[in-house]
């Protein structure tokens, strides 16, 4: 229906404004489905173009050494928290050197503050495959701390662990971050009331206090992960017994020269210098030293740019429950904004 406004115009001459409502909300109503059907076709396209993207085989790229040399030598790369999707792709890393014929030893590059538990075990698992069958060494960069010291386990007990004068490793121990915002939610006058088919159902809930039973399950979860570090590291340090590690186990963070003096790591070296000795060690005059690379998909190419972005979140509780779904953690440092009971 339209709607009809008399309005006076910069002389003062009366004009008459027909508003047609009907066609406003048309045209409103009409860019709202045109931008959600380009957001639809835009989806579409990024599920097409993965899957008919091979990003599951990483690539090689040369790295150093001579390009025209046979042997190779694999320098694989764990620059990030330990957590998927990195998981999965330092793993097929992993694979395709174990079974590539012409990689002739590993340098394994740690530049790392850990990450999740099961993630650091997987990627142990895989370089202690890797390293029954070839040389690896280890190359500690600027920190190389719980989970990122774990993976470095992967490479046996034969394997020298080089580090860089500023290198930080060690904070052997693990963490389950968990918040408390039981006195806030008091204040604001939010509280929990979850429909759990058990008492531990509910269990590291944010909005309330830890039961002494839900601290006593999760004492005995975090200290089975704890003894697997520990022996991970008796078993593949040779000069440390059990009991020796233990003492170490404080959860501090050791410097180069603390980690060399206390059996953590063997001597002083940057990656070139440790690619040399690898070479010598592998008793080649020539090597080729590649990286694996792995190209984006086709929705990491879409998103590149929105990605930068940052993130804005209307709901001021979406971070807090986010917060009660429990990761057991090898890792150094708090990651959180907020003050957590953790373990």
């Amino acid at each position: 229906m339209n709607q009809t406004v008399l309005h006076k115009g910069e002389k003062g001459t009366p004009t008459i404004i027909i508003q047609q409502p009907g066609r406003r909300l048309l045209l409103m109503f009409l860019l709202f489905a045109l931008a959600f059907s380009l957001m639809l076709n835009l989806g579409l396209l990024a599920s097409v173009g993965d899957l008919t993207s091979d990003t599951n085989t990483p690539n090689e790229k040369f790295h150093s050494g001579d390009t025209l040399a046979d042997a190779k030598i694999a320098r694989i790369e764990a620059n990030f928290m330990i957590m998927n999707p990195y998981t999965n792709r330092i793993i097929k890393a992993i694979k395709k050197a174990t079974k590539d014929d012409a990689v002739k030893g590993v340098l394994l590059v740690i530049d790392s503050p850990g990450g999740l538990v099961s993630d650091s075990h997987e990627i142990y698992h895989q370089i202690k495959k890797l390293s029954e069958k070839k040389p690896v060494f280890v190359q500690m960069k600027g920190i190389a701390a719980s989970g990122g010291y774990y993976i470095a386990m992967g490479a046996g007990p034969d394997a020298p662990v080089y580090v860089e004068p500023t290198t930080w490793t060690g904070s052997i121990g693990v963490i389950v971050p968990r918040y408390n915002v039981t006195e806030l939610a008091d204040k604001i006058g939010v509280k929990a009331d979850s429909l759990a088919t058990g008492p531990l159902k509910d269990t590291l809930n944010p909005l309330k206090e830890m039961s002494a039973r839900e601290r006593e399950v999760w004492d005995a979860i975090i200290q089975d992960s704890f003894d697997r570090f520990l022996s991970v590291i008796a078993e593949n340090r040779s000069n440390l017994s059990l009991e020796q590690v233990r003492e170490l186990a404080t959860g501090q963070v050791y410097t180069a020269n603390q980690a060399i003096k206390n059996g953590l790591a063997d001597e002083i070296s940057f990656e070139e210098d440790s690619l040399t000795k690898l070479q010598e060690k592998l008793g080649l005059k020539t090597a080729k030293v590649i990286d694996y690379t792995y190209p984006l998909s086709f929705t990491e190419s879409l998103l590149s740019v929105t990605a930068r972005q940052p993130e804005i979140n209307i709901d001021p509780f979406s971070k807090i429950l986010e917060a009660s779904t429990p990761r057991a953690m090898y890792l150094f440092g708090s990651q959180h904004g907020l003050k957590s009971n953790s373990y």
